[in-house]
């Protein structure tokens, strides 16, 4: 992608390259989670000084529209939610709180290479396989949710594990991780044939769909979790509490 300002016109450098910026973000490609190029090879395609690049870019994860980690490079800050709690929980964690029981129908384990999506995500290469694990859950009477989940290799998960017990209790046990954030994309969609199957609903009918982003206490990518949730049969509730 070829990106230039125009040195002889009388609007500010930064000023420009910020604009440059909000246009280059709305790309698919980068909405799709790609790191942006990184500041070097940025400001001499752009030929402007470091610092007036990193203010167009301060000024953008300002508004909350880029994210900078240290270390990695900055990309676009999407509209997920961001939770971050002591107590947070899974899902078979948080079901056994209310006092649900939930019945395992399905269990699939399976190596896969990654959408591109799921490979910026993790920052790894798209041809690098990874974990993938499908579960159909819900009540002993019926399911109610479809999971999907793409794990990063760093964690070392063999396939072997139990994936019957909670989750982020066996990461932690077995593989040392700790979750500690989540972000996550929440909206409503028509039922798939294959999910309308799944879920035992007509194809079209609407499910709760949760894209969930899930990090370890360096803020480093651990899961990329997909729950299709049946609409009649599960809330999702937030509590937010205003600091004082």
């Amino acid at each position: 992608m070829k990106l230039s300002l125009d040195h002889k016109n009388h609007v500010p450098l930064h000023v420009q390259a910020e604009q440059l910026l909000r246009n280059l973000i709305k790309d698919p490609q980068f909405a799709n989670g790609k790191l942006l190029p990184n500041e070097v090879d940025l400001a001499k395609q752009l030929a402007i000084s470091r610092t007036t690049l990193r203010q167009a870019l301060n000024k953008l994860v300002y508004d909350g529209l880029l994210i900078r980690k240290k270390g990695i490079g900055t990309r676009v800050a999407g509209t997920a939610v961001s939770s971050k709690s002591n107590n947070w929980l899974s899902f078979s964690q948080e079901m056994q709180t209310r006092g649900i029981p939930i019945k395992n129908y399905e269990l699939h384990v399976s190596w896969v290479h990654p959408e591109e999506a799921i490979a910026n995500f993790f920052q790894i290469a798209p041809d690098k396989k990874i974990l993938k694990l499908e579960r159909l859950r819900g009540r002993p009477e019926a399911p109610f949710v479809y999971f999907v989940s793409f794990f990063h290799p760093r964690i070392g998960l063999s396939g072997e594990e139990d994936f019957n017990t909670p989750l982020y209790e066996m990461l932690e046990k077995n593989h040392h991780i700790v979750v500690n954030l989540s972000k996550e994309e929440i909206s409503a969609k028509p039922a798939s044939k294959f999910i309308a199957e799944k879920l035992e609903i007509p194809q079209g009918d609407p499910v709760l769909f949760r894209k969930r982003f899930v990090y370890d206490r360096g803020e480093r990518p651990i899961e990329y979790n997909l729950g299709y949730y049946k609409a009649d049969s599960f809330v999702y509730t937030v509590e937010s509490r205003r600091d004082q």
